[in-house]
């Protein structure tokens, strides 16, 4: 896996006049060498991307299951997986150490993703978290913006790991996770513990809201202007990031899951994490695109009024739009936690062919 040299252009040209930092959405150690080189200062990782990552390199890591294997002779083609994937991680991590000590933990991040087979059970999303975050100094740890994921949230917090709360696309799921890990912080504060090296993020998923919304317009038969489809989740990272400054909240927001360049565009300037794929970051690097701030012009008021009329932006923009209990049955994390399951039942199957090919 050889580098990529490439012109500085827009992305670096940001990241020198905002607060805005850009993080990689791999953790495919080629990708994230180009991305440092585009000022890339951190990295997330999930189950869809560690099998992603696994399958396109057969030529390195089938040797390395293997010997995983070989090694624990007892374990389930899920353990070796995770195996892999903590593998995976920690070596992506020490790309990240220098910028991780020069910034006293604030970037530099490598994030890991909890088992989503242990979603309901707060205490084992916990203790794997705490165990994730001891493979690095760097490792940030995500957690699921789910019911018993907020629980997990605080819990792990106050443990003392820096969390990246996932599965989340919404204000009042983002507002909900931040004070969870507000208190979290408090609590291990008030215990004597040091947390300035501490830098927890709360994710927005804005494309996955997007495709969502698009989704049940159809459904519904919902007549609108669809050009506002492409601006719900940013509307929802700044209304979440605006409520974020007024309540004084120290996570900061990390926008993912891209799908069209606004997710990019629209955050510059804000004190936030901005993580697309590579192949977006490139899609910007190579245009000719002049990084303006952007995160302080509020919406076009005709999208939002537009979006409006779809019950389910109401509920993921306004701040009590959900409940807690009603995180898991929102269409996009039911959609997501199914992807992220159907990964890791793709990833036992990558390591069965492995270890059992087919004859």
């Amino acid at each position: 896996m050889s580098a990529t040299t490439y012109t500085p252009g827009p992305l670096l040209t940001a990241n020198r006049q905002f607060p805005t930092v850009l993080w990689n959405d791999s953790s495919d150690i080629d990708e994230l060498r180009q991305s440092i080189s585009f000022g890339g200062v951190g990295a997330t990782c999930n189950p869809v991307i560690a099998y992603n990552t696994i399958s396109k390199y057969p030529e390195i890591w089938t040797e390395r299951i293997r010997k995983i294997a070989a090694d624990n002779p007892t374990w389930s083609e899920s353990q070796i997986g995770w195996q892999a994937v903590k593998d995976m991680s920690v070596e992506a991590a020490k790309l990240f150490e220098e910028i991780f000590d020069e910034t006293n933990g604030h970037d530099g991040r490598l994030s890991v993703q909890t088992d989503p087979r242990l979603h309901r059970d707060a205490k084992a999303l916990a203790d794997q978290a705490e165990e994730f975050h001891h493979l690095a100094k760097n490792i940030i740890v995500k957690i699921p913006a789910t019911k018993s994921g907020i629980e997990a949230i605080e819990m792990a917090t106050e443990r003392g790991v820096s969390v990246n709360v996932t599965v989340s696309f919404s204000v009042p799921q983002a507002v909900t996770a931040a004070e969870a890990i507000q208190r979290g912080l408090a609590k291990r504060e008030s215990a004597g513990h040091d947390v300035s090296q501490m830098s927890p993020v709360v994710t927005i998923m804005v494309g996955r809201l997007d495709d969502w919304l698009k989704s049940v317009v159809k459904r519904d038969k919902i007549f609108i202007d669809p050009s506002a489809l492409e601006w719900a989740g940013v509307a929802a990272v700044k209304r979440a990031y605006s409520i974020f400054n007024e309540r004084g909240l120290r996570p900061r927001l990390l926008v993912a899951a891209f799908r069209n360049v606004l997710q990019w565009s629209e955050f510059q300037g804000g004190d936030l994490v901005v993580s697309p794929p590579f192949s977006w970051q490139k899609i910007v690097n190579d245009s000719d695109y002049e990084p303006v701030e952007r995160m302080s012009e509020d919406v076009d008021p005709h999208y939002i009024t537009e979006l409006q009329r779809i019950p389910d932006f109401n509920r993921a923009y306004d701040v009590d739009g959900m409940s807690v209990e009603e995180f898991e049955a929102f269409g996009p994390t039911v959609r997501t936690l199914r992807q992220f399951l159907a990964a890791d039942n793709d990833l036992d199957m990558l390591i069965r062919d492995v270890l059992i090919p087919a004859q």
